[in-house]
């Protein structure tokens, strides 16, 4: 028998100091860029959403790449293309990554795809502090 595996995670990071350095005219093309960061390490991206100031990736994770190794492809990558378009840009130290299961994927597509609209209802902080309360983790303040 082959490997395989399947496991949906939805990633979350922040701009540095949760500045908004994504320019509205750049933010389809960074999430388009994102989601090549991801299958250029063999994580299928299903949707790549956020707003100014952070994003939201929803991929499966390759069974053969790390979380840490992920994470950091994708916003060292980033960073560096997102500095033709803003030279002070930079992504938070930190991360947020949470599994989903199937049963709740189309949830987190349309939760992913509407971050515009959701963030004229809440801030990103409440946002994490409430996903990080639904997975039973303690929310920490990330230095940046």
């Amino acid at each position: 028998m082959h490997s395989c595996a399947k496991v949906i995670v939805h990633i979350v990071f922040s701009t540095k100091y949760r500045s908004n350095l994504i320019p509205q005219n750049v933010i389809d093309n960074l999430h388009a860029y994102l989601a090549v960061c991801c299958r250029n390490r063999g994580c299928e991206p299903f949707r790549v959403g956020g707003t100014e100031n952070h994003v939201h990736i929803a991929c499966a994770l390759s069974r053969t790449v790390t979380i840490a190794q992920l994470v950091e492809e994708i916003k060292r990558t980033s960073s560096i293309w997102m500095k033709q378009f803003k030279s002070n840009f930079g992504w938070q130290t930190g991360y947020g990554i949470f599994s989903i299961s199937q049963s709740h994927f189309d949830k987190l597509i349309h939760y992913v795809a509407t971050q515009a609209e959701h963030h004229g209802m809440i801030s990103y902080e409440m946002e994490l502090t409430d996903l990080c309360e639904r997975y039973g983790l303690e929310y920490i303040e990330t230095e940046y």
